[in-house]
């Protein structure tokens, strides 16, 4: 933001564009085509399909943002930009162009409805809100699974190196979509082997990562029996659904767990920070498909009413924490 508050309030009110931008040369591949070396904006758009002016117009606003390096008509990478290309091994491209997809676009323009009633928007703007959309459209679906799985990329290092999983002999990783972070974890486990549990059409497409130590279980955490095991894993689910559902997933672990056994909450905290932040910003793309970032204190009082007792909370140094609870 700018110290002229006129000028802040236009490019906030207009800042969609800035977001619709990013979206579009994710979804052409502009970076990808860029590559290392300096080229003009006509050479990417002959390369992309783009129209020529056009394209050089848009990546001279990002290169305000810091995406692409953009002087007398050329174009060069930025640490962010190179992050949009599919090779980068921290590629958020996929994550990009989810966000732009044409269900959370829709979804999104129906905030106002969300404001004022307090019902998800995609619930208005999709059949079946963004969950039964997902499941009627397998491009959306596809986007959606390769960025869970580059985002979680990002903190499943800081993830293992702070958790001690060797103390468990079967671990379960709900919701746990193409079975990135649990195939990491009985990777580094030796003696622990694993069950993933999602959707069945998720599940297939994660049917290659299946081994005689990891294990695939399809079905619907609100209405089918959850695998048995000494551990569970939620990354990133509970932050998916309002309260009453989310007690209604923690029950439901709760039932199928072993006595003593350990809950693993892998979430976004909400921060005191007074400043512009990631999780508050996730917080409303929450508010938009019927979820919500939470504090520790809020996740701990659904664990209480759930069955489980928190322990600790651990800050993974990834940008994402780990909460602990035990079943009681």
């Amino acid at each position: 933001m700018t110290a002229n508050p006129l000028e802040s309030l236009l490019q906030l009110s207009a800042g969609y564009y800035v977001s619709r931008a990013l979206h579009t040369v994710a979804d052409l591949g502009v970076a990808d085509a860029l590559g290392d070396t300096p080229q003009t904006a006509g050479a990417i758009a002959a390369a992309t399909g783009a129209d020529a002016n056009a394209l050089e117009r848009v990546v001279r606003l990002l290169a305000l943002y810091g995406i692409f390096e953009y002087r007398s008509g050329v174009l060069q990478h930025t640490p962010m930009s190179r992050m949009l290309r599919d090779d980068h091994p921290q590629s958020m491209r996929a994550l990009v162009r989810m966000f732009g997809s044409p269900g959370l676009w829709a979804a999104v323009g129906e905030l106002g409805w969300t404001i004022r009633t307090g019902e998800p928007s995609a619930d208005r703007a999709l059949p079946g809100g963004i969950w039964g959309y997902l499941r009627e459209n397998p491009e959306a679906s596809r986007i959606f699974g390769e960025a869970m799985t580059a985002k979680a990329h990002g903190h499943i290092g800081g993830i293992i190196a702070t958790y001690d999983f060797s103390p468990f002999d079967v671990i379960a990783d709900i919701g746990g979509g193409r079975g990135h972070l649990i195939n990491a974890i009985i990777a580094a486990t030796p003696r622990a082997s694993g069950v993933l549990f999602d959707q069945p059409h998720v599940v297939r497409e994660a049917a290659a990562i299946a081994s005689d130590r990891l294990r695939l279980a399809g079905g619907d955490f609100f209405n089918d029996p959850l695998p048995v095991a000494d551990a569970y894993i939620l990354m990133e689910v509970i932050h998916d659904w309002d309260d009453t559902a989310s007690r209604k997933i923690l029950s439901a672990v709760r039932r199928a767990a072993r006595p003593h056994a350990k809950l693993l909450l892998i979430e976004v905290l909400l921060p005191k920070d007074c400043t512009p932040n990631w999780p508050t910003t996730l917080d409303i793309v929450m508010l938009a498909i019927g979820g919500r970032q939470r504090t520790l204190g809020e996740y701990a009082e659904l664990l209480r009413e759930s069955g489980f007792a928190m322990t600790r909370e651990l800050d993974t140094q990834s940008g994402i924490s780990i909460i602990e609870a035990t079943a009681v």
